[in-house]
């Protein structure tokens, strides 16, 4: 079994809560909240998928709660962009890592290691992933969640005290260190913009985002789709911890697609609203003999 060490992200939030009935996941419960309203978007179950209807212009941020008796590691995917990282996602990347029974909420495209760009439902084309050439992906949100591989007690001590344990590890160049979240009283801070320096910048390549938005505009056009924007900064503060993979592939993918709510109705996700019956009357006016009708000339 390979063995695989991930730069992850730890949040170091343990409160115990009752979770949702509208959360999706078996070892990570996974749910979408509008920050502009405070509702937790309702996922619908629809031929094997899970759909939920965004507002454009509306900030979003994903809910983590691991049900877990362990540490899971989760790498965010955003309309198939890595969360942390800005690349193409892929599994064996960045993530997330939640303590037993702990939780937290990703409000957006990490910058550093004390802010993201805010998530926030806006038009294909104005995108993240539209205007860094990668549109085929837009519309869904992704979640791989990966166990822990046991350790001795006495890692596992050092690694609460230290936030990491390369030196107490003799195959170092195997666990790479990585981005975690502190509480939650410093992850509540506000603000954010973009980053001229991140790997897949907006601004980094005009031709490709020009390409992308005329791509977009199409589908646009046609259903009026939806993405993840580079929403404004926010302040949210991570740690370093180190992660070893269980196995190289996740225990559970959660996978939530969305699209505006016009669109999941076009589309039979969400019934059409029902029409009020028309007043009709067989008898509007019940005296009398039928006239002769107007002369047509």
């Amino acid at each position: 079994m390979l063995r695989k060490a991930a730069t992850s992200v730890c949040a170091t939030l343990t409160l115990m809560f009752t979770l949702p009935a509208h959360a999706i996941g078996d070892l990570v419960d996974v749910q979408v909240i509008d920050r502009t309203t405070g509702e937790t978007l309702t996922p619908i179950l629809h031929k094997g998928e899970w759909w939920i209807a965004g507002r454009p212009g509306a900030r979003y941020a994903v809910m983590l709660a691991n049900r877990y008796g362990s540490r899971t590691l989760n790498v965010l995917s955003i309309d198939g962009v890595n969360a942390v990282s800005g690349e193409t996602a892929a599994w064996n990347q960045r993530g997330y890592v939640l303590d037993p029974h702990g939780y937290m909420q990703v409000m957006g495209w990490r910058k550093n290691m004390d802010q993201v760009n805010a998530f926030e439902f806006t038009t294909l084309p104005d995108s993240y992933a539209a205007r860094t050439g990668r549109p085929a992906h837009v519309g869904v949100i992704g979640v791989a969640i990966f166990n822990e591989r046991p350790r001795p007690i006495a890692q596992r001590q050092l690694g609460r005290e230290s936030g990491a344990d390369s030196r107490a590890d003799s195959r170092a160049d195997s666990r790479i260190e990585a981005p975690a979240a502190r509480t939650p009283a410093e992850s509540s801070r506000s603000e954010s913009e973009a980053d001229a320096n991140a790997p897949a910048s907006p601004r980094a390549n005009d031709t490709m985002k020009s390409e992308a938005a005329r791509n977009g505009a199409i589908v646009s056009q046609q259903r009026e789709r939806i993405g993840t924007g580079y929403g404004a900064i926010e302040n949210s503060a991570i740690v370093n911890v180190r992660f070893e993979r269980m196995q190289s592939t996740p225990n559970e993918v959660v996978t939530i697609h969305y699209d505006r709510r016009e669109n999941l109705i076009a589309m039979g996700i969400i019934p059409s609203p029902h029409l009020p019956p028309v007043a009709t009357n067989p008898f509007p006016n019940s005296g009398g003999f039928v006239p002769e009708p107007p002369r047509r000339w």
